[in-house]
């Protein structure tokens, strides 16, 4: 009488399998296998990325589908983006204040349109990301300016400030229009006087 033992083969193709897999855990066969998946892996992350890329482009058109297209991008192949900070002058702020309030309006701009547009963002960087600072007289004009730059598509950001130094807490110290063409930036604020 024969007894069947489950922990040797019982056949010569189990046994040959058996081997196979003895054979493929040894250092020898496994550290290329890692490699090899490594590379793989990281082929395939780097075609999601492109993907992702493209699918970005296309939620960007989407959410500002309402916006007209030559504000968006140049109207001609050769017209730059830019954007223009427009600092207010009644609350006659000190230049080092100025300057800071203007890094909050073009960094806060910035960080906007890396979660609703980056390929506006991605077309102004290569540009050079130009920026122009302006003066208005006023927290009215510089209300009535943000209006119309929305009115046309144009991106906007209004700094309030912290009110732990020079102004009141709260105030509307600097107003952010564009990026977006050139054309369009200066149908808002091209009569404005340089700071």
């Amino acid at each position: 009488m024969r007894i069947f033992d489950s922990t040797f083969p019982s056949s010569k193709k189990e046994k040959e399998e058996k081997e196979w897999l003895g054979a493929s855990f040894k250092p020898e066969n496994f550290i290329p296998g890692i490699v090899i998946g490594f590379i793989i892996g990281l082929l395939m992350d780097l075609s999601k990325h492109s993907k992702s890329s493209n699918s970005l482009k296309k939620t960007s058109n989407l959410l500002n589908r309402n916006q007209p297209e030559k504000i968006l991008a140049p109207s001609k192949a050769d017209e730059e983006l830019k954007m223009v900070l427009v600092v207010r002058q009644d609350l006659k702020m000190a230049q080092g204040k100025v300057a800071s309030q203007c890094a909050h309006a073009a960094t806060g701009m910035y960080a906007d349109l890396m979660q609703s547009d980056q390929y506006l963002l991605r077309q102004w960087e290569q540009c050079g990301q130009p920026k122009i600072v302006v003066t208005c007289k006023n927290q009215q004009e510089m209300n009535k300016l943000k209006e119309a730059a929305e009115n046309i598509g144009l991106p906007t950001f209004v700094v309030a400030d912290a009110g732990r130094t020079q102004v009141a807490s709260g105030s509307r110290t600097v107003l952010a229009v564009g990026p977006g063409s050139k054309s369009a930036v200066d149908s808002v604020t091209g009569k404005l006087r340089l700071l």
